[in-house]
This record gives C-alpha cells, structure tokens and sequence, in this order.
C-alpha cells in the first residue's frame, strides 16, 4: 500500500478517475472525469445532465478508482468509497461558494492552465469525504 504522503502524490498527479454509480434497480454505471484531490476529500465536476449526476443525486453512494501502470510491477492505484455531496449550485455559474474557493484553482490550473475555473453553466461539483481509502503500490514487490 502506499503512505498517506505518496497516496497524496498520487491523486494530486493523475488526471483521470473512474466513477461508479447506480441505478434505482441496481444496474451499475462506471463513468471517467476529471477530478482534483486536496488532501481530505476528492472534489468532482461533472456535467449536470449525465447519467451519472443524476444517479449519484438519487443514490450518493460511490466508488472511486485512480489507477496506473502498464506491466504488472507497475501498477498502483487508490480506490475511494464513500457517499459523494453536491457543492455549490447547479449548474456552476460561479456565484460565489466558500467552500470552493480552494478547488477551483487547483481544479482550473490542472485542467485548463488557468488562475480562475471557467464556468460553463454545464457542470457542478460533487465532494467525496471517503469513509474508506485503499491504496496499492506492486513497484514496491
């Protein structure tokens, strides 16, 4: 497993997750988004009208998997549980939230290259405290 410090490392560096959710009868969604990691908890912003924001707002319950590596000794990853939590408003247009005064930054500057996050009216932030947090490192075997 990795040590708090690199699991941090490692979610503040990758780009990509991937995102379960379900639907009222139980069938399973996985989606990939971008998301950004402040050390506590694993801020998401996805488009408002997919199918994954809308299951996560009825049934908040998720998974989360940042992974990486392409032989066998060089996988690693970081699997995140827990409910997920809407911030802000939605859609995001930017009205001010302090709550989001530190994601966005960090959020924009790693997607965009930007100082501020460019609100598209399309988009809304779910947190995820995880209740639970694995981590796997096979480069230490």
């Amino acid at each position: 497993m990795m040590a708090p410090q690199e699991r941090d490392a490692f979610l503040t560096g990758q780009r990509t997750c991937r995102m379960a959710s379900v639907d009222a009868h139980g069938a399973p969604h996985l989606s990939a988004l971008w998301f950004a990691w402040d050390g506590s908890a694993l801020w998401l912003y996805s488009l408002v009208r997919s199918r994954r924001f809308r299951q996560l707002a009825a049934r908040p319950h998720t998974a989360v998997l940042v992974d990486d590596g392409h032989e066998y000794g060089e996988l690693r990853g970081v699997e995140l549980t827990g409910r997920v939590e809407r911030v802000g408003e939605a859609p995001r247009t930017g009205e001010p939230c302090p709550e989001l005064d530190a994601v966005e930054p960090l959020f924009a500057a790693k997607y965009f290259r930007l100082d501020r996050m460019p609100h598209d009216g399309r988009h809304a932030w779910l947190r995820l405290v995880p209740d639970a947090v694995v981590s796997w490192d096979f480069r230490k075997l």
